[in-house]
């Protein structure tokens, strides 16, 4: 084993200790995860949640977006496939790449520079060839998600103002960006609460017994950090 390979099991274990067997307020964990950063990359900082819902189940599917209060660090490669008036309008709100059958070719043809795909739902039927290849990366435009809409300005200016998107994968966990590691602790709270809120308020009515079952806050190379029951309790009233 290298050097520097030795080093970095040192800080894992380092970094690992540093957290104690108890539950903490978000604000703490997030304070604690700066603290127990040992690489020299600014690394994501994730919430994780385990819900009591059985995803096999189509309806108690969660899922969603939130903009996070603070964004995540960095403004999306937004591209828009759209025709007519709202090619200028996509352009105006700031997106990265807009055109129509053009952008859906380039697309089939193997380019993926870019991070966050809307379609207006004119342009669906050509949009819609692009599942094989958009959605395994989880960017295929969608209603749900408000990525298939005629409102494209608004959709871009949230994209880039820091809308993630949400969903519970096969084994019942959400993990989801809440931002960076050299965020404020503060800017790292705000952002998970407002996550927390929008799960929250996204729970199933076929969902039973308790819902959130497990909170942890982690980052790339961090450790995970439990977070108090509570702060899913003060989510809640926030989302009613």
């Amino acid at each position: 084993m290298g050097r520097s390979a030795k080093d970095g099991g040192k800080n894992i274990d380092r970094a690992r200790k540093l957290v104690e067997a108890r539950p903490y307020k978000l604000e703490e964990a997030a304070e604690l995860l700066r603290k127990a950063h040992f690489v020299k990359f600014d690394e994501t900082v994730e919430l994780v949640l385990n819900l009591g819902v059985d995803p096999k189940q189509s309806d108690q599917m969660v899922r969603g977006t939130v903009v996070l209060p603070h964004g995540l660090g960095k403004s999306k490669r937004v591209l828009v496939i759209a025709s007519g008036e709202k090619v200028r309008e996509a352009q105006e709100a700031g997106a990265d790449f807009v055109g129509g059958e053009d952008m859906v070719q380039k697309i089939t043809e193997g380019w993926t520079d870019y991070e966050a795909v809307i379609a207006t739902p004119d342009m669906m039927k050509s949009a819609g060839r692009l599942g094989k290849v958009l959605g395994p990366r989880g960017l295929m435009p969608n209603p749900k998600t408000g990525t298939v809409t005629f409102e494209v300005a608004k959709a871009v200016k949230e994209i880039k103002a820091g809308k993630v998107e949400f969903r519970l994968d096969k084994t019942g966990l959400i993990h989801s960006p809440i931002g960076k590691t050299s965020f404020p602790a503060k800017n790292l709270a705000e952002n998970a609460q407002a996550l927390l809120a929008a799960i929250v308020k996204a729970k199933p009515a076929a969902a039973k017994g308790k819902y959130v079952k497990k909170i942890t806050l982690t980052s790339t190379m961090g450790p995970g950090i439990p977070i108090d029951h509570a702060e899913a309790e003060t989510a809640t009233a926030v989302a009613a």
